[in-house]
């Protein structure tokens, strides 16, 4: 007898004693308790024969005669424990396949002992006894690998309570089959017991002990093993590896059993390519990955307790009252609170498919252009429907062509981290700008499911506020012309019978102070009557319809000179600059936006005007330092008619500016920052552009 032999049955000794001492002591403990009558009874007789097993595998040896019979009465206590364990869950009665395969699997050990002892018969030949261990090996092997299924069945199958108490028992006996599995499959391989892995069996008996132990006591539900994901991960790795390789060996050691020259030439050929497929496949990004979000998705609970982020969202959307705030910024805050975002912007899109800030959150200072991201990224996100780190995209990385999409601005915005698409029936009708957490972190495939399923949250709510708003603005117009209309059969009325006092007053030339102040007097009223006739007709369809080249330069000075008695006007910057526009229009338009600047700006500010040529553009720009305007209010109440934050105001100049300056062919845009002050940016065609334009437009429609 080899030293490596003698230490390995003094190891089994020990270990099978040791073993046998922690199942009594947990089965006299277990005798204290008053819980769970059937499964207390059930694991203590399990808990005995596996001392007494034990100690028998002490005594003699762990691969001998005796320890193999006392292993069956092991394994059948064991199987009655998880038929009681199926009977605390109450699926003993409703899993009827749950009997007759743990009678199988009983019938199965009573059989073991007449094959041990067969094969303890004297002169037997050596291919029978070869015979006898193998269908030993195998006829474990089954009970095994039976026992292994029935226990995923309790604890995959129960329900999520029984399930936090199960999973103790459900491990400790897990550990005792695994390892049973491992050891037989090695002993069929190997044609022997291995004496180093029988060993072993005892420490693997005493280590059931803690988790059954866990298991019984008041706090088991409570109790949770988590491992990191680093550590997780690594150790899937390395199972990977091994299951590989055993694969491997297999596979080349069931070739080497067809003997020959050819079956060697086919064991070196297969290990070659498997090497060669491993040394490139494994070490790959992609399978790192893969292999990496697999492990996360199936071995982990998920980041993110879905049941409170579903009642936070609904919670911060459906916050009402005089002190709530807008619903942008709410969905921002909505959108911000899952990733622990401290600010973010809501870009929405405007005028000619363009995406525009329309509200932020906790982020005062965001430098966002008027044009804050082109129509190709609407386009680009309606496509994709793609939650972009910007991270990625300042490193050099990018996935799905998102470099050519993403402005400048936001990358310059170093505090920018993530974009939101939020999709509404395949459209975009918002995109959310995340400002980065205080706690760095990278974004997995848990954050972005979970920004998708959001963002299509969000949309939906966008677009129904969208939808009230356009409904409760084509109600307002609805009443405006009606009002509209007997306004100016009034206004005519009361112009007709002036006029008519006017004549009359002529005739009576007898007092001269009074027929002069009279007719002053009348002829003024008449006119002012006559030019809001003039103005209130200009609201149709056909106010500005005649175009003309309009120098914009002399527009900004004779507005200037219009307004210096009451405030200042400075013309800061004027280039010549020639447009197509109607004259009356435009100052009309004009009129209102300064007015409103000067409405803004304290007292003893000024008011700047600059006048310049853009390309095909000609642009006059109205600047002002007042208090300015949230993204909000320009987004749904700057150019919203019948809204208005000035007192006794009618909130009709600012719309009315717009729908002037788009009537001539032109755009009016606004930037604006609260407490810094606003800037209008009016453009329209330069004149020599209009003949082009002009084909333009007869082209199109002669096509459609």
């Amino acid at each position: 007898m080899s030293g490596g032999s003698v230490f390995w049955i003094a190891f089994g000794y020990w270990s099978h004693l040791i073993g046998a001492v922690a199942c009594v002591l947990l089965a006299v403990w277990l005798l204290g308790r008053k819980e769970g009558q059937a499964n207390r009874w059930a694991i203590i007789a399990a808990l005995a024969l596996s001392a007494l097993w034990s100690l028998i595998a002490a005594s003699t040896s762990p691969i001998s005669s005796a320890a193999l019979l006392f292993e069956s009465l092991r394994n059948i206590g064991w199987l009655v424990a998880l038929y009681f364990l199926f009977a605390s869950d109450g699926r003993h009665a409703s899993l009827r396949p749950i009997r007759p395969v743990l009678f199988a699997l009983g019938f199965v050990e009573l059989l073991l002992p007449l094959v041990v002892l067969a094969s303890v018969q004297p002169g037997l030949a050596a291919s029978l006894k070869d015979a006898i261990f193998h269908l030993l090996v195998t006829f474990r092997l089954m009970v095994t690998v039976g026992a292994l299924v029935l226990l995923h069945n309790l604890y995959v199958g129960a329900e999520q309570v029984s399930r936090s108490i199960l999973r103790w028992p459900a491990a400790a006996l897990a550990a005792m089959w695994v390892y049973d599995l491992n050891f037989y499959t090695i002993s069929y391989l190997g044609d022997r017991f291995p004496i180093e892995l029988a060993a072993m069996r005892g420490l693997i008996t005493a280590a059931m002990v803690a988790p059954l132990a866990i298991g019984f006591s008041r706090r088991a539900s409570q109790l949770k093993f988590k491992p990191s994901r680093v550590v997780t991960f690594q150790s899937l790795s390395l199972l990977a590896i091994g299951a590989y390789l055993v694969t491997m060996v297999g596979i080349a050691h069931s070739i080497a059993l067809i003997g020959g020259g050819f079956a060697r030439l086919t064991q070196i050929g297969f290990v070659f390519a498997a090497s060669v497929f491993a040394l490139l496949w494994l070490p790959s990004d992609h399978m790192r990955r893969w292999l990496r979000v697999t492990a996360v998705k199936h071995l982990f609970q998920h980041r993110y307790d879905y049941r409170a982020e579903w009642l936070r969202f609904t919670r911060t959307i459906g916050l009402a009252g005089e002190d709530a705030p807008p619903l942008h910024e709410r969905a921002i805050k909505a959108v911000a609170d899952i990733c622990d975002s401290p600010s973010g912007l809501l870009l929405l899109p405007g005028e000619n498919g363009k995406l525009v800030l329309a509200a932020s959150w906790q982020w005062p200072l965001a430098d966002v252009p008027a044009e804050a991201m082109p129509p190709s990224a609407v386009e680009f996100f309606e496509r994709e429907n793609f939650v972009c780190n910007l991270d990625d995209l300042r490193n050099g990385h990018e996935q799905r062509g998102e470099a050519a999409i993403v402005p400048q601005w936001l990358l310059d915005e170093s505090k920018a981290w993530t974009l939101v698409p939020l999709l509404h029936y395949e459209r975009l009708t918002g995109l959310v700008v995340l400002a980065h957490p205080p706690v760095a972190r990278q974004l997995d495939w848990e954050d972005f499911d979970l920004l998708r399923v959001v963002g299509q949250h969000l949309a939906s709510y966008l677009a129904e506020q969208a939808g009230q708003d356009a409904l409760r603005e084509a109600s307002n117009f609805d009443e405006f012309n009606r009002r509209i209309a007997f306004v100016m059969h009034d206004i005519k009325n009361l112009a007709s019978q002036l006029s008519l006092l006017a004549r009359n007053a002529e005739r009576h030339a007898d007092n001269p102070e009074f027929r002069a102040d009279m007719l002053l007097t009348l002829r003024n009223s008449a006119d002012k009557l006559n030019g809001l006739l003039a103005r209130l007709g200009r609201y149709g369809k056909h106010g500005a319809e005649t175009l003309e080249v309009v120098n914009l330069d002399e527009c900004a000075a004779d507005l200037a000179r219009r307004f210096s008695v009451s405030s200042q006007i400075m013309v800061v910057e004027s280039q010549p600059c020639l447009v197509t526009a109607n004259r009356e229009a435009l100052e009309q338009a004009l009129v209102h936006i300064v007015q409103n600047a000067i409405d803004a700006s304290p007292d003893d500010a000024s008011v700047f005007l600059r006048v310049r040529r853009d390309r095909v553009e000609g642009v006059i720009e109205i600047v002002d330092s007042g208090c300015g305007m949230s993204p909000e209010f320009v987004r749904t109440r700057l150019f919203k008619p019948f809204v208005s934050s000035k007192p006794g105001g009618f909130g009709i100049g600012a719309f009315e500016a717009r729908e002037l300056i788009r009537a001539m062919k032109g755009t009016l845009d606004v930037e604006s920052r609260e407490g810094l002050g606003t800037r209008f940016f009016i453009r329209l065609p330069l004149a020599e552009m209009a003949d082009l334009i002009s084909k333009f437009d007869s082209g199109k429609a002669e096509v459609a």
